[in-house]
């Protein structure tokens, strides 16, 4: 800092009066670089000025700070309470950069949980330098916030920050080669999936905590602005609204974290049921969708690790035939799908689950047996009763209502039937629509189909000219005019 600032700042903050009230530290451009509040702002703002106050090791960022200070404002108010509110309020109009990152200042600490990593770690930080982890605190007691990280290593198993697992195979970890393993009490060999369990387990206990916390910092900054000590309130505010934003952020990751553990509760369930020697990830689900054998279609949905993967979804409409024959239609869009698959050399799914009973079940092997292809895991769900349809020697399985496995297919089953359905509407809709073309004096069925083919479908015809319709093919103008009026 100049010498020549540095004079202009003694001679303002000689000048500043010793009422209570709120400054405001400006840079070279004139922007707002913190904002503070005094019970005498003389007193108060002179203390950063004064040269046996030293920052450089104990506060670091207000000695950066001083160093950016060019010009100081002040507002003088009644009351120290006043000044409190004010201070407030400038700091959410103004956002200075220094009162942001004093929120983050040495004095709390906060856990870090690197959800990113294959197996995350808890460890304390006293920044959030990382957006892709998340947070729980800032905490004000860093002894208490210790002894709760080390409860929870010892409760769920969690990895800290000096741990260094390592890979035993593709998706299994060994945590500790120690004695750590044995007075922690865990499984000291885990899978992936198993740890983030874990580590949901414990975000979740952390997230309640934090609430628990929270609510006893409120109470303290009551007391202490009851007493008037509002320097003391104040700094328990910040906290309370840093604690708070930050369990905005847990709550969304600890909801999503729940909806995967359950996913993976079912695929691990269906794994057992079926007797795979890997959770099934990739399932992929037909239904065929009709009204009294019209307007025939059928649907495929896919599912990864238990959740929809709406973009992989298909739908199609059944050329083979015309007619009422729901194995036929499982036939063929089964041999659609997956002889495409082979053709562009792509990984069938884990498991192929058929809306339907044994007849589904077998027209859709024979999908497979006729094209020579070597098919995946298939099985059928028959509405009845919920029986599982398997085409080996295995007899048909019920399973209990609360199985999370049968939920997991009943979900696949409700969403590709729900997909036919809005298919097989749109159909009809559009059909029902285009049958008003059908009361139109001279105009047969020949040449209805040539005018829908034309333009494409009736909202188009309905916008075309008369020229544009007598443009059509054994379309003459009269014709067109009638057309042209009828729709209009």
């Amino acid at each position: 800092m100049p010498l020549s600032v540095k004079s202009k700042l003694k001679e303002l903050v000689r000048k500043i009066s010793q009422s209570p009230g709120v400054y405001l530290m400006k840079d070279r451009l004139g922007r707002i670089i913190y904002v503070g509040k005094a019970k005498n702002l003389k007193k108060r703002v002179s203390t950063y000025f004064q040269t046996s106050r030293k920052f450089n090791h104990s506060q670091p960022k207000v000695a950066s700070m001083i160093e950016l200070i060019w010009d100081i404002e002040t507002i003088e108010v009644k009351s120290e309470a006043e000044a409190l509110l004010l201070e407030g309020k400038l700091i959410k109009k103004w956002k200075p950069k220094y009162n942001t990152d004093f929120v983050d200042d040495k004095r709390f600490l906060m856990i870090r949980v690197d959800v990113n990593n294959e197996m995350p770690k808890f460890r304390l930080t006293r920044l959030k330098q990382d957006e892709k982890s998340i947070y729980f605190g800032p905490f004000a007691h860093s002894g208490l916030l210790r002894k709760t990280l080390f409860h929870l290593r010892q409760k769920y198993g969690i990895l800290l920050s000096d741990a260094h697992p390592k890979k035993i195979d593709d998706d299994r970890w060994k945590l500790y080669d120690d004695v750590r393993s044995e007075i922690f009490g865990h499984t000291n060999i885990i899978t992936t999936d198993e740890y983030r369990q874990r580590v949901n387990s414990a975000s979740i206990f952390l997230e309640g905590k934090s609430k628990e916390w929270l609510s006893d910092l409120k109470s303290e900054m009551q007391i202490e602005s009851m007493n008037q000590n509002y320097e003391k309130a104040a700094e328990i505010r910040d906290l309370v609204k840093a604690l708070g934003n930050t369990l905005l952020k847990t709550r969304k990751f600890t909801r999503e974290n729940n909806d995967i553990n359950k996913s993976h509760t079912a695929s691990t369930e269906l794994q057992n049921i079926l007797q795979f020697d890997s959770i099934p990830k990739c399932i992929e689900c037909f239904d065929i969708s009709h009204i009294s054998g019209t307007f025939v279609v059928a649907s495929m949905v896919q599912f990864l690790n238990g959740t929809p993967n709406n973009k992989q979804y298909r739908r199609y409409k059944i050329k083979s035939f015309i007619g009422n024959d729901d194995f036929k239609a499982m036939q063929e869009v089964v041999s659609r799908r997956y002889c495409r698959l082979k053709i562009e050399n792509k990984n069938f799914p884990d498991l192929v689950v058929i809306d339907g009973g044994k007849g589904q079940v077998s027209a859709a092997l024979s999908a497979f047996l006729s094209n020579d292809i070597e098919p995946p895991p298939l099985i059928g769900l028959a509405k009845k009763q919920e029986t599982i349809i398997f085409t080996d020697n295995r007899p048909p399985l019920n399973l209990p209502y609360y199985n999370e496995g049968l939920k997991l297919l009943q979900h696949m089953r409700d969403e590709a039937h729900r997909f036919a359905n809005t298919f097989n509407a749109d159909i009809r809709s559009k059909r029902i629509k285009e049958t008003v073309l059908d009361d139109i004096p001279g105009l047969g069925s020949v040449r209805r189909k040539i005018l829908l083919q034309h333009f494409g479908n009736l909202n188009k015809l309905k916008k075309a000219s008369v020229v544009d319709i007598s443009d059509v093919k054994n379309i003459g103008p009269n014709l067109a005019e009638m057309i042209f009026k009828f729709l209009h």
